[in-house]
């Protein structure tokens, strides 16, 4: 940059932290006492939390914009997911900012996901603020957790400048932030004035106008809009402009409306100015990355870049007998649609068409993810079948690589055993161990990621819900061997027709049932997990044989053992590779791949014979 202005009216900053940490309820405060609300305004909490998934789930999943004002300086929030499947999210978010507070909480201290957010940050050059959330929690430690974040900095290569960190101390809940643990906290005053000593936004004044897409929505009254930062010189409506796109194609432009974050809603703007967060109207075919600039000196910014995929999913129409009759969408055209207008919002997904043309390939950073996306489909009406995620293996000279994960658990002392166990059958390796003789051990283990499909509900079921598991990609390893992700076969159904609680209670040996009596039922399906490993075809529809004769106190009432309700994420992680789960706006469904039993021993045949 030539001649390097700053521009002191504005600061963008980006809130990482940790999933439960506290970040959408610090932001709360930060509104509330910003002046943004008039007083007596009935405001609901979690306020940035906007999709029902998100409130549900209590994580952040989308990044979103807001603005606040502080001492005649605007301060634009961008409110970042803290789980590494959302990584898109992050990268897109950080690419408008130029600094970022760090919130962690006192007791647990930064984790994998804090890790994984705060490596980008600092790669991206952003001046940090650390906030040690939560600091009235009984088992509270600032101290030691400050040391923890010192340690995480220089493990992540930060530079002198980075380490050189302002350090605040908060409780979210109550809106009040501190610069020491014995101070007592009035208001996020300490807060407000930190973001104002990090950096404005700096620009080019002899520059012209040029701006880069990093996020993408849409209104029913604009069409589509693009959100960036603005990087040199200044906006108004009467410009002329261009697009670049991935092609370095010229494309010109007319904006219809220019507007900018006031709070959480946006306002017409008649001019802006360099480093502001603004969104334009008006650019139909606009996506993510795309540089918009004017006319007369057209230059192109480097496009957002984020990380590879590392899991693949298969995804495909609805092919069961109960096609069509809970969802409104099931044709291959809109699912297809559907899942080209994700990948336009989201830089982190890859849609690949496949042969069939009636199902494709979703490449995305994690299962998670992928069971949100998913999620989102079926509750807009979609029927869909998906089949079990697969890690997306890499070839470097000659030698086959896969996605590794470091993995830290924590658990009591006397689930040691059966977590190290269970990780060693994935391919899982402990490297590191740390017992504080306090009853809990703290493990890092270093295993590929298909090891950890499917392995959280299983560690919760072994740690009876007391144990935290986080993790991060690592990198890409050397293959390290098959294993065995299941035990167990699958019990399926032979014929259509409604369970009945007579022939449940007689299959209830075989193994656990995932239907209830007079839950429709098609051949093919898969009506429970066999104890063994194999698959045995079962009638889950036999009624009883009645007779003429009855003696009194012959019948039995008949008691069966509750079923789970299925969740998304169990169900992909159950299934295997011939198996897939059929989801419906009503009802998530497990079944084979081929539903005809004659099929597929004709397959299974054909395999026995090629192995020979």
């Amino acid at each position: 940059m030539k001649n390097k202005a700053i521009n002191n009216g504005i600061r963008n900053i980006a809130i990482i932290a940790h999933v439960d940490h506290g970040k959408t309820t610090l932001v709360d405060a930060m509104f509330r006492q910003s002046g943004i609300f008039r007083a007596g305004q009935q405001v609901s909490e979690r306020i940035m939390d906007s999709m029902d998934l998100e409130r549900e789930r209590g994580i952040t999943i989308s990044a979103k914009n807001c603005a606040v004002r502080w001492k005649d300086v605007k301060i634009n929030i961008l409110d970042t997911p803290g789980h590494s499947d959302f990584g898109g999210e992050v990268e897109r978010a950080l690419s408008m900012t130029n600094g970022c507070v760090l919130l962690v909480d006192s007791s647990e201290g930064p984790l994998p996901q804090t890790r994984f957010v705060l490596k980008k940050a600092l790669e991206a050059g952003l001046s940090v603020i650390v906030v040690i959330n939560k600091i009235d929690r009984k088992d509270a430690r600032p101290t030691e957790v400050l040391n923890d974040v010192y340690d995480l900095f220089i493990d992540l290569g930060a530079n002198d400048s980075q380490l050189d960190f302002s350090v605040l101390y908060a409780i979210g809940r109550d809106g009040v932030a501190m610069k020491s643990v014995e101070e007592t906290g009035v208001d996020l005053a300490p807060l407000f004035d930190a973001i104002l000593e990090l950096p404005g936004p700096d620009y080019d004044p002899d520059e012209p106008f040029q701006m880069q897409v990093a996020d993408l929505a849409y209104s029913d009254y604009l069409g589509r809009l693009a959100v960036g930062r603005i990087r040199h010189g200044n906006l108004s409506g009467k410009d002329a402009l261009v697009r670049i796109d991935e092609r370095n194609a010229e494309i010109p432009i007319k904006v219809n409306t220019i507007q900018v974050y006031e709070g959480l809603k946006l306002q017409d703007a008649a001019e802006v100015t360099p480093g502001d967060i603004v969104v334009l109207s008006g650019l139909e075919k606009v996506t993510i990355g795309d540089t918009i600039c004017t006319k007369a000196a057209p230059r192109r910014l480097p496009r957002i870049r984020v990380d590879d995929p590392t899991v693949s999913m298969r995804f495909g129409i609805n092919t069961s007998p109960m096609a069509g009759q809970e969802g409104k969408i099931v044709q291959s055209r809109q699912i297809r649609e559907r899942l080209f207008m994700e990948t336009l919002r989201n830089v982190a997904i890859t849609v690949e068409e496949t042969e069939d043309k009636d199902s494709f390939i979703v490449k995305g950073r994690g299962e998670f993810q992928m069971a949100i996306l998913i999620e989102q489909m079926r509750r807009e009406g979609f029927e869909l079948t998906v089949g079990r995620p697969e890690v997306i293996l890499k070839e470097r000279d000659g030698q086959k690589l896969e996605p590794v994960e470091k993995l830290l658990v924590d658990s009591d002392e006397s689930f040691m055993g059966v977590v190290t166990e269970k990780l060693a059958m994935r391919k899982g390796r402990l490297v590191n161990l740390v017992n504080n003789a306090s009853g809990r051990v703290r493990m890092e283990f270093s295993i590929p990621s298909r090891g950890l499909i499917g392995f959280r509900d299983e560690f919760l079921t072994d740690t009876k819900g007391t144990g935290i598991m986080n993790s991060y990609l690592e990198g890409y390893e050397p293959f390290r061997g098959e294993f065995v992700s299941r035990y167990t076969g699958s019990l399926v159904a032979d014929r259509a027709g409604r369970g009945v609680a007579y022939a449940l209670y007689n299959l209830e040996p075989r193994g656990t049932l995932l239907v209830k009596p007079n839950d429709p039922i098609y051949e093919g399906m898969i009506v429970g997990e066999h104890n063994r490993e194999n698959d045995i075809d079962v009638n889950p529809c036999k009624e009883k044989k009645l007779t003429n004769m009855r003696a009194s106190g012959h019948d039995e009432n008949i008691i069966l053992t509750p079923v789970r309700p299925l969740t998304l994420e169990w169900a992909i992680h159950f299934v295997r590779d011939d198996e897939q789960v059929e989801v419906t706006p009503q009802s998530i469904r497990l079944r084979k791949k081929y539903l005809s039993a004659l099929e597929r021993r004709h397959i299974a045949g054909k395999k026995k014979g090629a192995e020979k």
